[in-house]
C-alpha cells in the first residue's frame, strides 16, 4: 500500500450536494438508469447522475499538475486512465505535456463519444472488470478516479490486480466514509456504488489484495 494523497478532494468538495432529496426521489429506479452509464447518467436529469457533465477549461488542470508533479511525468511517459469517462483530465494532461502517451478506457459509449477530439483516438470501450489488454508494466502511471467502488468485491480484486500488473506506479480514488453522517450521505447520494467501505476497510482491502499504489478517499461531509 502506497501513500494517502490529497489530489481530487479539492475538486470534489467544490460541488454542493443535497443528500436527502436524492434519496427520496425514487432512488432505486434512478439507480437502474444510472448504472447503464450512458446519456442519462452523464447529461440527463441530475437525478440520474451528473446532470450535465461538460468541459470547463482548466477545471481539471490542478489535478493534472499534481499528477505530473507527484509522479515525475514527462514527455514520453505513458499513462493509463481506468474509467476515464469523457477524459477531460487526459485532455488537460496533454495540454501540459504534449508528448505524454495516454490511453483511457471506459464502459460508457456516450462518455467516450463526448471526449474532446484531441484525445478521442486514445480512448476505447472496455470493462474494468475484465483483464486489461496491456503488457506488464506497460505504463509509468495508472490512474482510476471514482470508478473502482462501482465494482463488487470479486471484480474489485481483479481490477486492482490488473492496475498493479500494467502500471509501474498507480493512483486511485474511491468513495468512503469516516463516521455515520458521512455513511448516510454516501448512501443517499451514490447511484452506482457497489462497495460501501469505511477508510479502515478500504485500507485493509488494499493490503489484503497486495495493492501497492497510492490512493485517496473522497467523503460526503
Amino acid at each position: 500500500m502506497g501513500r494517502l494523497m490529497n489530489i481530487i478532494t479539492p475538486l470534489h468538495t467544490a460541488t454542493a450536494r443535497e443528500y436527502l432529496p436524492r434519496m427520496m426521489d425514487d432512488k432505486a429506479a434512478c439507480m437502474v438508469v444510472a448504472k447503464q452509464y450512458e446519456k442519462d447518467y452523464w447529461d440527463g436529469d441530475r437525478r440520474y447522475g451528473y446532470g450535465g457533465y461538460r468541459f470547463m477549461p482548466g477545471r481539471w488542470k490542478p489535478v493534472a499538475e499534481a499528477l505530473i508533479r507527484e509522479y515525475g511525468l514527462t514527455d514520453g511517459s505513458r499513462l493509463l486512465d481506468v474509467g476515464c469517462g469523457k477524459a477531460y483530465l487526459l485532455y488537460e494532461l496533454k495540454q501540459l505535456l504534449p508528448g505524454l502517451v495516454i490511453k483511457g478506457f471506459d464502459i460508457s459509449k456516450h462518455g467516450l463519444a463526448e471526449a474532446l477530439p484531441e484525445v478521442r483516438d486514445d480512448l476505447f470501450i472496455h470493462d474494468a472488470r475484465e483483464p486489461f489488454p496491456f503488457e506488464d508494466n506497460e505504463f509509468d502511471l495508472v490512474i482510476s478516479l471514482t470508478t473502482l467502488f462501482n465494482l463488487e468485491l470479486p471484480e474489485l480484486a481483479d481490477a486492482l490486480d490488473e492496475i498493479e500488473r500494467v502500471g509501474k506506479e498507480s493512483f486511485i480514488t474511491v468513495e468512503s466514509y469516516r463516521n455515520e453522517q458521512e455513511l448516510f450521505n454516501l448512501q443517499c447520494w451514490a447511484l452506482t456504488c457497489e462497495s460501501f467501505f469505511s477508510k479502515r476497510e478500504w485500507e485493509w482491502l488494499f493490503d489484503h489484495f497486495g495493492f501497492t499504489g497510492d490512493y485517496e478517499f473522497i467523503y460526503f461531509e
